[in-house]
């Protein structure tokens, strides 16, 4: 099929491929995403049509201009809007005094105030000082964020009481906040929300895209706070349900996250304050993980910060035996290091001295390869 037959009312996903090591010697044969350090030479164009895949091709950004020409006209607007989304550059995070720049892939610790967490639930609960100085050591670390969470969402888990949940997160927000650390507040419920930013939190991110509270959207609008939307298969209790039937899993969740986006701008919350995850390990298989993590550029052309989530997840544990959550560190930095390499602004890690450092270096590679031209 050409892709002038691509039925008009297909669904048109653009990704980024054929990465370089740098655009020098390539003028006009290469594309940026955003205004990181990633070049790439070609567009890989699918199209699903009633649940199945029906076309994809592989241009070059060369060709691209006139390639599109050829398309019904619907796709060709959306092939363009796709493409100027995947340059478009990712404004720096803005947090009071703080700025958390977007043109190199950044660290967001995890701090888990739960006593049943798949990997290091228990760990802090109860300890408030403990919880806080383990922020303090991952901010110290490089973390640019530190990502405080009161409720556990592992499959099965059960649902806490807001008021619990407020009471474990709170006081450690206060002292990380009242010493400078950029603390982002890891809920799905509004009232949650309005206690943790209250005590000095300054990102809300939420497993629910701001579905699972009614009054979620209303909080984050008003407060004017950036917002994570993470996609699961399921807003209810358990984000785990309703898991699989994808036609398609990359373009069905990057098709949820656009809604989502589109969404949050007509409440009022500003494109500028969206960041995405895709949400790797909620209510997908293996064979899901792997292809949204192969195909994690599509994500770039949403025009906002991607913030990926691998570290210590299952499929970790499915690929290497089996292994625990506590010996997942080798597949963790395998996966920050391939999300950084497709688009990633930040990857959300338990491990952050060892993450910060690979990343440290994945940067030193890139720096030497525009150097050297």
């Amino acid at each position: 099929m050409t892709q002038s037959k691509v039925p008009a009312d297909a669904r048109l996903t653009l990704r980024p491929v054929g990465f370089v090591d740098t655009p020098v010697g390539l003028d006009g044969r290469t594309a940026r995403i955003g205004n990181g350090l990633l070049w790439f030479q070609a567009y890989e164009v699918v199209a699903v049509h009633n649940g199945l895949r029906v076309f994809r091709d592989t241009v070059s950004v060369v060709d691209f201009p006139l390639w599109i020409t050829e398309l019904p006209e619907p796709l060709a607007q959306r092939a363009q809007s796709l493409a100027a989304n995947i340059g478009a550059p990712r404004p720096p995070i803005t947090l009071g005094e703080r700025t958390i720049r977007l043109d190199t892939p950044q660290v967001m610790g995890i701090l888990n105030l739960t006593p049943d967490s798949f990997s290091d639930g228990g760990k802090h609960i109860g300890d408030v000082q403990g919880a806080a100085d383990a922020g303090f050591a991952m901010a110290a670390a490089g973390a640019a964020l530190v990502d405080v969470g009161g409720e556990s969402t592992r499959p099965g888990a059960e649902k806490l009481w807001e008021g619990d949940e407020i009471a474990r997160v709170v006081p450690v927000i206060e002292r990380l906040a009242a010493s400078g650390v950029p603390v982002s507040i890891d809920t799905r419920k509004a009232a949650v929300m309005e206690a943790a930013l209250a005590a000095g939190a300054a990102i809300v991110n939420d497993i629910g895209a701001l579905l699972h509270d009614s009054r979620s959207m209303d909080v984050v609008a008003r407060a004017g706070c950036p917002v994570v939307l993470m996609h699961a298969p399921s807003t209810g209790d358990d984000p785990h349900e309703n898991r699989g039937g994808y036609a398609d899993v990359a373009t069905d969740v990057f098709e949820w996250l656009e809604a989502r986006i589109a969404a949050c701008e007509a409440a009022g919350i500003a494109q500028a304050k969206i960041i995405v995850d895709p949400g790797l390990g909620f209510g997908k298989s293996l064979a899901d993980n792997l292809a949204l993590v192969n195909r994690l550029a599509l994500f770039s052309a949403l025009g906002v910060p991607l913030l990926f989530g691998g570290s210590r997840k299952r499929m970790i544990g499915a690929l290497s035996n089996e292994a625990p959550a506590a010996q997942r560190l080798g597949g963790s930095l395998a996966l920050a290091v391939r999300a950084a390499d497709l688009g990633a602004q930040m990857v959300r890690v338990h491990d952050v001295p060892e993450t910060v450092q690979a990343l440290h270096v994945w940067r030193g590679l890139r720096d030497a390869a525009l150097a050297a031209g």
